[in-house]
């Protein structure tokens, strides 16, 4: 877990989530156009989310969950949370997330997220794959990942139902040193 919390890239690094920072992570979970895609409920009050995070701990505590901050390297800014979970040990696999402020969107900061999570999850924990479940209308979510080398793998049809409308899921994977 320490090793995750400490990854650092060329623009943002990596710290431990905690209910300290309730203020930063409402500032993105509590936005309906960064919240719409990701599967979290919209958090209404710094309250909510503080018990959002605290769940988060718990989860990570328990071992199904690795979550963390992302930082802004020039501003030491909270602009996200990223996280690998669904860990399947038969298989050697599991499943990555991240969420990423929307004023720091389309600045090249997701790829990086994502090319850290992704070394870590196969250098560190020796993961034999990795994949994500993307919003078909999330574009930008899947280009991050296909920088990264993941690749299309399916589509399921109506999978997701937001906003009073469905949405196909993007199933993207990577299987270690592909």
């Amino acid at each position: 877990m320490k090793a995750f919390h400490s990854l650092e890239g060329e623009m943002i690094y990596f710290q431990k989530l905690s209910t300290e920072n309730a203020q930063a992570i409402h500032s993105y979970a509590s936005d309906s156009e960064v919240s719409r895609f990701i599967g979290w409920n919209l958090m209404n009050s710094v309250d909510e989310t503080c018990e959002h995070i605290e769940l988060m701990l718990k989860r990570e505590a328990a071992g199904t969950h690795l979550y963390t901050s992302i930082v802004l390297k020039s501003t030491q800014e909270i602009i996200g949370t990223a996280m690998i979970f669904n860990f399947d040990d038969e298989a050697n696999k599991a499943e990555i997330g991240y969420v990423i402020h929307r004023d720091h969107w389309g600045k090249g900061y997701g790829t990086e997220i994502v090319g850290l999570i992704t070394d870590f999850a196969f250098q560190t924990l020796h993961l034999h794959k990795l994949y994500a479940y993307v919003v078909d209308a999330n574009i930008g979510s899947a280009r991050i990942l296909e920088k990264n080398g993941y690749e299309l793998e399916g589509r399921l049809k109506d999978h997701y139902f937001i906003e009073e409308r469905y949405y196909d899921a993007l199933f993207l994977g990577r299987i270690i040193n592909q």
